[in-house]
């Protein structure tokens, strides 16, 4: 079961229009739209089911430490994509490119077990997060219906954190935890390095 959990990583990003999560692909609004706008693209799929993955294999504070600052964060990414404002250069192609990264990166720190203090996790986490919310927000609606959208990215973000949280755990508790975090963290680079492939 857990080598189909591993394999499962790499297969959702060949998956017909996967990773395509961002504008253009879909009305963005409402609760309904928001939830399932986190969880219908393989890039945000697989980077925030990596931070709950990497929160329980650290454990301690970072089991909620790091959900947290990755929602924080996104959600004020969010609020720049809705502002339309550009920092340093970060626009809707730069925020893609963010998010494959954050993919990578998340995987890698999986595979080597990374052993950062939780508030420097918690800072790699978040700043990634800005880039998901960015481009969450650049597609939010400017109305009252955008909020209950915001909301309900929000609650799927959660949710997928909940699984990555769940998986780890699961991993963590059991007597092959030196094999399986590399294995699933080894998944998630390659995935995020195709999705990465996907924007040059």
């Amino acid at each position: 079961m857990k080598r189909l959990a591993a394999l499962a990583l790499p297969a959702l990003v060949l998956l017909p229009q996967a990773a395509l999560a961002h504008p253009g692909h879909g009305e963005a609004a409402g609760l309904v739209h928001g939830f399932l706008h986190p969880v219908s693209g393989a890039d945000h799929v697989l980077a925030m089911v990596a931070v709950g993955l990497l929160a329980a294999l650290r454990g301690g504070r970072a089991l909620w430490a790091l959900p947290a600052a990755f929602l924080a964060l996104m959600a004020a990414g969010a609020g720049l994509g809705m502002a339309g404002v550009e920092v340093s250069g970060l626009g809707l192609p730069v925020a893609e490119t963010g998010i494959a990264l954050s993919v990578v990166a998340f995987g890698l720190a999986a595979a080597f077990g990374l052993r950062l203090p939780v508030a420097a996790l918690g800072a790699l986490v978040g700043g990634f997060a800005t880039f998901h919310g960015y481009a969450h927000g650049a597609e939010m609606p400017e109305t009252a219906s955008g909020l209950v959208y915001g909301l309900g990215f929000l609650a799927g973000t959660a949710l997928l954190h909940a699984a990555g949280l769940g998986l780890g755990l699961a991993i963590a508790a059991g007597t092959r935890r030196t094999v399986m975090a590399p294995m699933l963290g080894g998944a998630v680079v390659a995935s995020g390095v195709v999705l990465l492939a996907g924007h040059f």
